[in-house]
C-alpha cells in the first residue's frame, strides 16, 4: 500500500538520501528532470537538502508517496513570489520509481499538490515536461491543458537539447480563476 504524505524541511533532510537514489533512478532512466547523467548520489542528496529552507519558509511543499519498504516517488509545489502572481505555482519534481509505476502513484503525488494548492487559495498550476515524454500521458488525462512547446528548452539526461512541452491547470473556485 502506497500513502502519499507532505515533507517538512527537517523531514525532508531525512529523506534526503532516499530521494537522491529516486532521482539519480529517474535521470539514469531517461527522464529529464533538470540534471545530467551520471548524477552522482551525493550531488543528489545534498540538492534535496538544500530546499529544506525553502519548505520551512512556505515557498515549496514536498510529498512523498511511501510504500512499507522506501520512498516510491515524489511531487513539488513551487508558489510563486511575486505580489502579482500569488495565485499560482509550479508543479515539479514528480517522479515515481520505476518499480511503483502503473499502480497510480504519480497520480496519486499530482492530486495531493493539486488539494493542496486549491486549500491555499492557488487558482492556477503550470509545469513543464519533455514532449513525447510519458508524463504528458499522465497530464492530460488529470486535466492539465497543453499551451505551447519549447524547441530546444532543456537537456535530457544525455545533455541533447529537446522540446518541452507547458502545461497549465484552473483549480479551485471557478469565481477565483483568472481571467473571469
Amino acid at each position: 500500500m502506497i500513502e502519499i504524505v507532505p515533507v517538512r524541511g527537517h523531514e525532508l533532510v531525512t529523506y534526503a538520501d532516499e530521494l537522491a537514489a529516486l532521482l539519480v533512478d529517474t535521470v539514469d532512466g531517461g527522464s529529464s528532470v533538470g540534471f545530467l547523467a551520471p548524477l552522482d548520489r551525493e550531488v543528489a542528496a545534498d540538492w534535496w537538502r538544500e530546499r529544506a529552507g525553502a519548505v520551512d519558509a512556505g515557498r515549496l511543499e514536498v510529498w512523498i508517496a511511501r510504500d512499507a519498504e522506501r520512498v516510491a516517488g515524489t511531487i513539488a509545489l513551487d508558489r510563486a513570489r511575486l505580489p502579482n502572481a500569488r495565485h499560482r505555482a509550479e508543479v515539479a519534481k514528480l517522479m515515481v520509481r520505476p518499480s511503483a509505476r502503473g499502480r497510480g502513484v504519480g497520480r496519486s503525488l499530482l492530486d495531493a499538490a493539486e488539494r493542496s494548492a486549491a486549500g491555499a487559495g492557488v487558482t492556477l498550476l503550470v509545469l513543464d515536461t519533455e514532449s513525447g515524454s510519458p508524463a504528458e500521458r499522465l497530464y492530460r488525462s488529470a486535466g492539465w491543458t497543453e499551451c505551447g512547446s519549447i524547441p530546444g528548452y532543456a537537456g535530457d539526461p544525455a545533455g541533447v537539447l529537446r522540446p518541452t512541452t507547458l502545461y497549465y491547470k484552473a483549480i479551485g473556485p471557478a469565481q477565483a480563476r483568472p481571467g473571469r
